[in-house]
């Protein structure tokens, strides 16, 4: 059985939660899934495979994802590695642009796709600045999360990993 890191930088709990939606469907697919957010992350070793994801606020990744992937790019670009951003919201969802590091990303981790999902807006939990760029933008509050979307494409990841060889090399040791 495939064993998979899905790790998500949440700021507000609903990227987290969306990492716990795909570590679900992962697991229906028969896929080992260990959900664990990226500061907790100490070693890829025993993963076969990693699927990342982060809240995008003001056009970026959180800090704790892309501190994952500085941490562990050797080791990402060694397995298979899913990315996924969540971020935008309102239908249709705004803002359309990608992260703006998205691509420094997907080349770091070597990233065989990377999605982007619309997320969940509650301007109460927003700072000031965010929330000036969601007013200004005139994007309403509410949970856009596609679940069922999110639910096939990690379905889309435990087939691609069925024909991924088993056991990534170990990090080598440092003296």
């Amino acid at each position: 059985m495939k064993r998979v890191l899905v790790s998500a930088a949440s700021k507000h709990g609903a990227t987290a939660e969306m990492a716990g939606w795909i570590g679900e469907a992962l697991a229906d697919n028969g896929v080992e899934a260990v959900v664990r957010p990226p500061r907790e992350v100490s070693s890829l070793d025993g993963f076969d495979a990693v699927v990342l994801g982060s809240g995008v606020y003001m056009g970026k990744w959180l800090d704790d994802a892309n501190a994952l992937v500085d941490r562990f790019a050797e080791e990402l670009r060694a397995r298979p590695v899913w990315l996924f951003s969540s971020g935008p919201a309102g239908d249709p969802a705004r803002p359309e642009a990608d992260p703006v590091e998205a691509g420094q990303i997907v080349a770091a981790t070597g990233a065989r796709d990377h999605r982007i999902f619309p997320g969940r807006l509650e301007r109460r939990h927003l700072g000031f600045a965010e929330w000036a760029i969601v007013s200004a933008l005139r994007v309403p509050d509410g949970d856009y999360r596609p679940r069922i979307e999110v639910d096939v494409w990690a379905g889309e990841i435990a087939r691609a990993l069925e024909s991924a060889p088993s056991s990534p090399p170990v990090s080598p040791v440092s003296a």
